[in-house]
């Protein structure tokens, strides 16, 4: 049961028409089809609201702006996930002729991006996070006053 101040996780879509009709263009390429926008070009690479992030395919929260760190990679790096990544999950990424860790959502199965060992302490981790991956809501936001926007939507 969601608090006072967390928005119900969203309805995860069952078939790859659902998804398309959820996300956009970029987002279902980026979450489905694991791809990766341009570093510097996202919304959330320099973003410095508090708040936390949110799987754009499920609405469940993954990173917490306290955690956020400027690594100067072009995209939004975090040191850990929230609630002690109890809501992402790793798998070894072979892709590009190179091991990497990929991050998902546990919940839906979205790539978010990648984890690497060259973060700062408390866990020496940075989990390169592709903006298309996810949603922000503003820290004090009750459901439905203003969290993330529908990217559909003028």
């Amino acid at each position: 049961m969601p608090t006072e101040n967390q928005a119900p996780a969203a309805e995860v879509p069952q078939t790859e028409e659902e998804w398309r009709k959820k996300l956009t263009p970029e987002q279902y390429h980026v979450v489905r089809e694991k791809g990766t926008e341009r570093a510097f070009t996202g919304k959330y690479w320099n973003h410095k609201e508090d708040g936390v992030y949110r799987c754009v395919g499920c609405g469940e929260p993954l990173f917490d702006s306290a955690a956020k760190f400027d690594s100067g990679c072009g995209w939004p790096s975090f040191y850990q996930p929230v609630d002690d990544g109890k809501e992402v999950k790793e798998e070894v990424d072979d892709s590009l002729f190179m091991r990497r860790t990929e991050v998902l959502c546990r919940k839906c199965n979205a790539h978010l991006g990648h984890v690497f060992d060259d973060g700062p302490n408390p866990t020496g981790l940075r989990y390169c996070i592709n903006s298309a991956s996810i949603d922000f809501e503003k820290r004090g936001a009750k459901s439905g006053d203003s969290g993330p926007a529908d990217p559909k939507k003028p």
